[in-house]
């Protein structure tokens, strides 16, 4: 059996949305004969005429197109080549798709694939993890999958939300990934997963850092430690019942994300599990996110600003001593 890496999954998503809703297209730059900055969109043209178009370069422009689309009644999936132009149409998504179903009971079912995180060489600009501050927006939905099976289902149910969906597929993935199928079952949008059940610590994670964090976790159980780790899967909603009954096994956490520290999703999972359940906790919750500093281009700093799985090892390490 051949085996479909990361990026194919999503392809295959798309391909089956577009035969099985007329209501679906899909619009971005380069996404029609091109197949996508990425391939994500391979032959979808040739497959579906009409429904997989070039877009201008401008983002702001390809999301209010996507706004009024949805409000007539289609399901737009827009592809932005990277995550960080996503930044330009910024206001057309929080200040319009957001909210428009709180202003006019209208839905918006639109969903903005982000090519996010870092790759070796890729530098400041093609880097960046926005789903904090996207999650901040009341009105999205935003789901960070860190599985092939995952970011297949994801992207099905993500076309079948009424609500606008920031779709977090990171880039990294995209070939280092793989499964042996598709699957066939899912688990909810909103649901973690305990991807590894453990005794000792929890280290709640989601994209491309649950597989560091697995990394270390085996590693870690040469010395004899057990960690759980807990995939979050989306980041709004929050799967926070998870989380805490995982800290109530374990007694400690470490949350790990690639995404910059002030204000991210490693913070929020820290607040409410702080204040939701103080009395679980047999140490100070810690987190570890890449550097404050933009994502640099060379390949080996590029490795030292962002979490691996030596230095979740590290943090774990100081984490089973408190």
């Amino acid at each position: 059996m051949n085996s479909i890496t990361y990026l194919e999954a999503i392809r295959a998503a798309q391909e089956r949305a577009l035969e099985e809703d007329s209501r679906v297209f899909i619009y971005g730059q380069d996404v029609g004969a091109f197949g996508g900055a990425f391939k994500a969109t391979k032959n979808l043209a040739h497959q579906f005429p009409g429904r997989v178009i070039d877009a201008p370069i401008s983002e702001d422009a390809m999301i209010g197109m996507a706004i009024g689309a949805a409000i007539e009644g289609m399901r737009p999936i827009i592809e932005m080549q990277f995550a960080d132009f996503s930044l330009c149409a910024f206001n057309q998504i929080v200040n319009h798709a957001a909210t428009l179903f709180y202003r006019t009971e209208v839905p918006c079912p639109l969903v903005v694939r982000l090519p996010c995180g870092g790759t070796p060489g890729s530098g400041p600009f093609h880097s960046q993890s926005l789903e904090a501050i996207y999650a901040h927006f009341p009105g999205l939905v935003v789901m960070t999958p860190a599985t092939v099976e995952d970011v297949y289902t994801m992207l099905l149910e993500a076309i079948e939300i009424d609500d606008p969906v920031i779709f977090c597929e990171h880039k990294f993935l995209y070939y280092h990934l793989k499964a042996e199928a598709l699957p066939t079952t899912a688990l909810p949008v909103g649901k973690a997963r305990i991807t590894r059940p453990g005794r000792d610590a929890t280290i709640v994670t989601y994209s491309a850092m649950l597989h560091e964090a697995l990394v270390a976790a085996e590693e870690l159980r040469k010395d004899g430690y057990e960690i759980e780790v807990v995939d979050l899967r989306s980041v709004k909603p929050l799967d926070t019942n998870t989380i805490l009954a995982s800290v109530a096994r374990t007694g400690r956490i470490l949350v790990v994300s690639e995404a910059f520290p002030w204000g991210g999703v490693a913070a929020e999972v820290i607040a409410h599990v702080s204040s939701e359940g103080f009395g679980l906790l047999d140490a100070p919750p810690q987190r570890l996110n890449s550097k404050d500093t933009p994502v640099p281009y060379h390949p080996l700093l590029w490795g030292t600003h962002r979490p691996t799985a030596s230095t979740i090892i590290s943090a774990l390490h100081r984490l089973l001593k408190l």
